[in-house]
């Protein structure tokens, strides 16, 4: 797959790419979902989604694009559910997805998405849930995935982060 004019790698993530992911986090989230969400959310919630959680980065089904050596996107997916932990057969549940802002509508979303979709198939999951941001719910539906409804994500005592529970078949 091209962007632009150098091949984007989609590979494992490793203990080593928890800064890079941490720092692309930190600047493409804040520009990302500016548009959807009040400045009072941003400023309560960035602190808390902005950050790579190493044990997740580590976890063996969360990924990284790169291009160039730059990580351009990176998210994953795990057979336990966000926050709680809990994981159900034949589900998995989409993590952290991110894509550089800069490098948005280039490829690099879709051929992340399609990576995680194989190996998540590759390994008995049968569907796949995601708590989409309301800024990547159109994404998440041009790559197949069908709208529950809205939901609130705890994130931390009194903050509630909106968002939307989708899902799709793979």
């Amino acid at each position: 797959m091209q962007a632009g004019h150098h091949a984007l790698k989609v590979r494992v993530a490793t203990g080593a790419d928890v800064p890079r992911v941490d720092a692309l986090l930190a600047r493409a989230y804040p520009r990302l979902l500016k548009p959807d969400y009040a400045p009072s959310m941003m400023v309560l919630a960035l602190p808390l989604i902005s950050r790579a959680k190493p044990a997740l980065v580590t976890c063996g089904t969360y990924y990284v694009v790169e291009q160039d050596d730059a990580i351009i996107g990176a998210g994953g997916w795990t057979r336990a559910a966000p926050g709680r932990g809990v994981a159900r057969a034949g589900i998995g549940n989409i993590r952290h997805v991110v894509t550089d802002d800069r490098q948005v509508r280039r490829g690099v979303g879709r051929a992340l998405m399609g990576h995680i979709i194989a190996m998540a198939k590759a390994d008995g999951i049968l569907r796949l849930d995601c708590l989409s941001t309301l800024t990547a719910r159109s994404f998440y539906q041009a790559m197949g995935f069908l709208v529950q409804g809205p939901v609130k994500v705890p994130l931390a005592e009194g903050i509630e982060f909106p968002a939307i529970a989708m899902w799709r078949d793979i």
